[in-house]
């Protein structure tokens, strides 16, 4: 299958329209026994700005190789197969005492849809990128599902296509993975449905007692990512249109050649960008000059542990800290001020910082991050999703399906598919007004 490298920002197309013929949802079990018991969440899980639904898609191209070999039922049962090793995830979460909340291992398993939709893969075009044109019908999602508690804790879709490829879709409670927990759980699922897998290739590891507040609790840093603020009523624009923009070599190079040389060898693309993306947004969305905006930068703590190994840790490891000034400053610096407080605010995500966390959420009534002026960014590029084989080969597309934390602006940097004019391109996704090109200053 042939796909033109011209990409564009926008498509004058009319939408891509397409009926998907869904059969009843399924629940899928573990394939075995697992224990019966109630787990509790860490405060790191539990905090309100996690209690979302997040979703991913894959697309996959028809293999011939595997001729004669249906998706829907290879990753049903691979499905069922790794939820013996990844039991809670069939369980339900539950509300305890003081906020807090726990899982219900029941075994009473993941939401399973098999679905056919009359269309192909080359019909979605040579730009795959969110918002893709019909996705409510790529992912079922039942009335009162999106509640976090008493819901299926995963929502998978299985879709094929005319041309014999397929879509996978799959939704995941934030209270009990994040990303990097959900890959792990699909690079498992994945393995046993080509069949090079029998178990996890890795010990999946639960220990949310890491993540719980110490005995007796205490906040070590200052987290103005949990400041509670009020908005000045400033007329700012709400409706939010989710847009993609393509970074490739020259644009960077553009972006880069406004730093110091010094600052430029030693700030990674993401600081450059994000840098990059929240002066131009600032100036967009016209903030009173004299107010306080945020950028906040989700990293993930996995490798920052010294007094545990929590590489294979399936819950939430992240922080979100917050690079912070006021927003006529942040406008009228050059580039190198933005880069130089984005890499201050990421650097100090240590274990530490993270036990300082699930401390302030144990003795503040757990807050919501940040709202009023700010936005959230996150990096998928490594985390793999498009890697994920099912036996039909690597996706053509492969990560989020939507930009945005819930109704709440972000940017996710992502190198989506092979399809990018040329290495290094990155796709930023977001839910702000557009922002103004040609950067001068």
């Amino acid at each position: 299958m042939a796909f033109s490298h011209d990409l564009e920002v926008e498509s004058s197309s009319p939408p891509l329209v397409f009926d998907v013929r869904r059969s009843e949802p399924e629940l899928v079990a573990p394939a075995k026994p697992t224990p019966r018991e109630t787990k509790l969440l860490s405060d790191i899980d539990t905090q309100p700005g996690l209690r979302v639904q997040i979703p991913i898609i894959q697309f996959y191209r028809n293999n011939p190789s595997v001729a004669g070999k249906d998706p829907v039922k290879a990753i049903r049962h691979a499905l069922a197969e790794t939820l013996v090793f990844y039991y809670p995830l069939a369980g339900r979460i539950k509300d305890g005492p003081d906020g807090s909340q726990v899982v219900d291992c029941n075994e009473e398993g993941v939401m399973f849809i098999e679905a056919d939709a009359d269309i192909t893969l080359q019909q979605f075009g040579h730009t795959l990128k969110p918002p893709f044109p019909n996705f409510q019908e790529l992912l079922y999602q039942p009335p009162g599902s999106e509640a976090v508690t008493d819901t299926p804790i995963f929502i998978i879709q299985v879709t094929r296509l005319k041309c014999g490829g397929f879509i996978f879709t799959l939704r995941f409670n934030h209270t009990i993975v994040d990303g990097v927990g959900a890959f792990q759980f699909a690079t498992t699922m994945a393995g046993i449905a080509r069949g090079v897998f029998q178990e996890p290739p890795f010990e999946p590891l639960w220990h949310r007692d890491l993540l719980l507040a110490r005995d007796p609790p205490r906040v070590t840093f200052n987290h103005r990512e949990y400041e509670q603020l009020t908005d000045s009523g400033d007329a700012v624009p709400q409706n939010y249109e989710q847009r993609s923009f393509f970074f490739g070599p020259a644009e960077t190079a553009a972006i880069r050649a406004l730093l110091p040389r010094d600052l430029d060898q030693h700030a990674t693309t993401f600081e450059v960008l994000t840098s990059y993306v929240w002066r131009c947004r600032t100036r967009a969305l016209r903030f009173n000059p004299k107010e306080d905006v945020r950028m906040m930068c989700i990293v993930d703590a996995r490798g920052k542990f010294t007094s545990a190994s929590l590489t294979n840790y399936y819950g939430s490891c992240f922080g979100f800290p917050a690079a912070v000034t006021a927003a006529g400053e942040l406008s009228s610096e050059p580039l190198e001020y933005a880069v130089r407080l984005i890499q201050k605010a990421r650097s100090e995500v240590s274990e530490e910082y993270i036990h300082s966390v699930a401390d302030l959420m144990a003795t503040s009534g757990r807050p919501l991050f940040t709202v009023v002026r700010s936005c959230l960014v996150l990096d998928t590029t490594d985390i793999g999703f498009r890697d994920l084989d099912f036996g039909w080969g690597k996706a053509v597309y492969g990560g989020m399906a939507v930009a945005g934390a819930g109704t709440f602006p972000a940017v996710n940097f992502h190198v989506p598919t092979d399809l990018c004019p040329s290495p290094g391109h990155k796709i930023y996704d977001h839910t702000a007004l557009p922002f103004p090109y040609g950067e001068t200053s």
